[in-house]
């Protein structure tokens, strides 16, 4: 048998070869001459280390396994999946079996059986040696490619001399980058409240030993859906809270609409499975800096007003933002509510009915209260401090003291 398969090899790697194109995608994209070449070759030379296992009946030595282990690596290098190199060679060892077992009888059940063995065997021995020299050379590269990725990052958001860095490290930054700053709530498995999750006695429930795992699952999906929204890896320096995101754009992305950045977030929010707060500001490498500086006090600004979770830019958080800025104006904007501070059903009644658009059915309705008992409030306010909503110049400073008061 060791015989005749030898002597079928070329015509074998030929059949072998037209499967792999037809049956795997991943094998029909690489180029024709590499098909010819480093894949056929591969394929030969499998053929007839499977002759010389079944002719001395042994195993696979380690040396005649190296062109294995190299190829792997070449494949690595090449971005092909392992899953698409490990089903090449199922499909090589099924087609081996086919070729030795077609015409056997009754008669060669001992031999078949010994065959079957031996390509048992060696296919273990094959996938252990691919899989391990698939996996170190990704290892390899992956490291390679972090740090690269990470030295890049650390030049973007410290300034460095980019002409510098380009010289010193062959690394050249995008033209422009889409600077976010990301603010991610606890998933319920990272505080012990999940499914299955058992009350603690203090605080009703406790982080179990798969608190670590779900952060880091958390964070792999927002990763997952950055890179997809950039067709890149995204640079990212990102934890369970958040942190900062710089995603190589051509041209300043849309903000509505399909494909915008809004639609990113609630990608973001629906794979991570929390609530996910952001600022987005697009950059060219110089102006990195100053907008990753802007983002995290948008992102801030937002948490400390108590807005919902989503996207913010600067416009949208304005006058928060302006009265954010030290002055002595304002702690005094801040003091025009003081003479609420013992009171506050009243200042919370003041913002649920600024938050509701001066509507005091609906101010009512979220309070919980009647409506005479919202404006018997404000009446109070008033009286209390001098300022109505219901005079138009009074309503300004109501609402710049609120801001006031959530940024001192």
């Amino acid at each position: 048998m060791a015989g005749r398969l030898r002597a079928r090899v070329p015509a074998l790697t030929t059949r072998v070869v037209a499967r792999l194109l037809s049956d795997l995608p991943v094998y029909a994209e690489l180029p024709h001459e590499e098909i010819a070449g480093d894949i056929a070759d591969i394929v030969q030379h499998n053929l007839r280390l499977f002759a010389d296992v079944l002719e001395h009946r042994r195993g696979a030595t380690d040396d005649e396994l190296a062109q294995q282990r190299d190829s792997a690596a070449q494949r690595a290098e090449e971005g092909v999946p392992l899953d698409a190199i490990l089903a090449a060679y199922q499909v090589g060892v099924a087609m081996c079996w086919e070729e030795t077992a077609q015409d056997a009888g009754p008669g060669d059940l001992p031999a078949v059986l010994e065959i079957m063995d031996r390509i048992l065997v060696l296919q273990q021995q094959l996938t252990s040696a691919v899989s391990g020299a698939y996996l170190e050379a990704r290892k390899i590269l992956d490291s390679q490619e972090h740090g690269g990725r990470h030295a890049l990052m650390a030049a973007l958001l410290t300034g460095e001399d980019l002409d510098g860095f380009t010289r010193r490290t062959g690394l050249r930054p995008a033209a422009r980058y889409l600077t976010m700053t990301l603010a991610l709530a606890p998933h319920p498995d990272e505080t012990g409240q999940g499914a299955g999750a058992v009350p603690g006695p203090v605080t009703g429930a406790v982080p179990g030993p798969g608190a670590g795992v779900a952060a880091r699952r958390k964070i792999r999906r927002i990763r997952t859906a950055l890179d997809r929204f950039a067709g890149t890896p995204a640079l990212t320096a990102l934890d369970a809270s958040g942190g900062t995101v710089l995603l190589p754009v051509a041209e300043p992305p849309p903000w509505n609409g399909p494909g915008g950045l809004c639609d990113l977030i609630a990608e973001a929010t629906r794979a991570a499975g929390v609530p996910v707060t952001a600022a987005a500001e697009t950059a060219q490498p110089a102006g990195v800096p100053a907008a990753v500086a802007r983002n995290g006090e948008i992102v801030d600004l937002v948490a400390r007003t108590g807005r919902a979770p989503g996207l913010y830019r600067l416009a949208d958080v304005l006058l928060e933002y302006q009265l954010s800025r030290p002055s002595e104006a304002l702690r005094g904007l801040a003091g025009l509510l003081n003479p609420l501070e013992a009171k506050p059903e009243l200042l919370h009644t003041l913002e649920t009915y600024l938050g509701h658009g001066l509507d005091r059915r609906a101010a009512a309705a979220a309070l919980h209260v009647h409506p005479n008992t919202v404006d018997y409030r404000i009446r109070r306010i008033d009286r209390l401090t001098g300022l109505s909503p219901a005079r138009p110049a009074d309503l300004q400073h109501l609402s710049a003291a609120l801001v006031a008061r959530r940024t001192v």
